[in-house]
């Protein structure tokens, strides 16, 4: 298929029922006890910085590992794969001394899991397969200050945030991605640029992909990193017309139902989820079982609450199996009749009566 037609099958798909997300793909790394050696491969043998830790650099240097963790959510039903992109912007891989590398690293990322993605279409014609081009929040923070000494000082902006994520997508984009994922998105700033990012390369290509976003909570008072509440950050990106919006990593899905139907009972667009498999324990584990995630989620999807579903931290192809077999049944979450009033958003929404 083209890609017009596969973003026209998605959004039949999603019409349809609820669809399927993959899972953690840095806990599926984890479970190959990857040393040093490992992540350098023979083409970074010598370089001169730490690269163990550098999940998304093993794209190119173990891309059958990737590839099978793609292949492990495929066939435990995803109708979604994100890319191994998560930390592949010039801004999170100068940790590593990999800025030049960035655009290789998308573009290769992207076509592993379009391979994988596109073996499974071909032996499921009924059930196409996706692949989400995903675009993390980098480790800088554009609208807080890492000085407490100094509440004006910022490590980035959001022309540098803007330029690194441009980069990315374009390698997506030739890689072969369906969507752009914003994920994990603690500071709103940050996933303004990836936004504008996203629009402008849209434009210089001339190619319009579905944007999704999705948020993270950071504490119990239901709120971002930057302060916002659910509904706030809605209104701070509803401009860039998403087809999705939603949260993921965050808590276990216990804690996260409520921030879910707070975001779901304003959005004009479809809401996805993916949380983690619980809170991880003392030895940084994570306690939920499948069925124990599955139970709770399966509850989400007979609320109507969700349109796509899946996990972060902690959850495997299990987790995805247990989840898939309990929403099976039930329809997706109606898109709602949102009344047109001007809504604006600081830390807290603003609608004008």
């Amino acid at each position: 298929m083209s890609r017009e037609e596969r973003i026209e099958a998605l959004k039949d798909a999603a019409d349809a029922r609820i669809l399927i997300l993959d899972g953690a793909m840095g806990t599926m790394i984890q479970r190959h006890q990857l040393g040093e050696e490992d992540f350098r491969g023979s083409r970074f043998a010598d370089h001169d910085s730490d690269l163990k830790g550098n999940n998304d650099l093993l794209s190119l240097t173990q891309p059958e590992i990737i590839a099978g963790i793609h292949d492990a959510y495929f066939e435990a039903g995803a109708d979604f794969c994100g890319t191994n992109t998560f930390n592949s912007t010039s801004i999170s891989q100068a940790d590593y001394g990999l800025e030049d590398i960035v655009y290789e690293m998308n573009v290769e990322a992207a076509l592993l899991a379009r391979r994988e993605a596109d073996k499974w279409t071909e032996r499921q014609p009924d059930k196409p397969r996706f692949v989400a081009g995903a675009l993390g929040p980098t480790n800088r923070t554009a609208s807080l200050s890492p000085d407490v000494n100094d509440p004006g000082f910022r490590n980035v902006s959001f022309e540098e945030l803007t330029e690194a994520y441009g980069e990315q997508v374009r390698g997506l984009i030739e890689g072969g991605v369906d969507t752009i994922l914003i994920e994990t998105v603690f500071d709103t700033l940050n996933a303004k640029a990836a936004g504008f990012a996203a629009l402008n390369v849209f434009d210089e290509l001339q190619v319009r992909l579905p944007i999704m976003l999705s948020g993270t909570i950071t504490d119990y008072s239901g709120r971002n990193l930057s302060g916002q509440t659910p509904e706030a950050f809605w209104y701070s990106l509803r401009h860039l017309k998403p087809f999705s919006v939603g949260l993921n990593c965050s808590f276990g899905a216990e804690q996260l139902r409520a921030p879910v139907a707070e975001i779901g009972a304003v959005a004009e667009c479809l809401v996805t989820v993916y949380p983690n498999a619980g809170l991880p324990n003392e030895m940084g584990e994570y306690d939920e079982s499948p069925e124990m995630m599955a139970g709770k989620l399966r509850e989400w999807a007979e609320a109507g609450l969700i349109n796509m579903i899946g996990g972060c931290c902690g959850t495997t192809p299990d987790h995805i199996r247990a989840i898939a077999e309990v929403v099976r049944d039930f329809p997706p979450r109606q898109i709602p009749d949102i009344p047109v009033k001007m809504r604006l958003s600081g830390l807290e929404p603003f609608i004008h009566a």
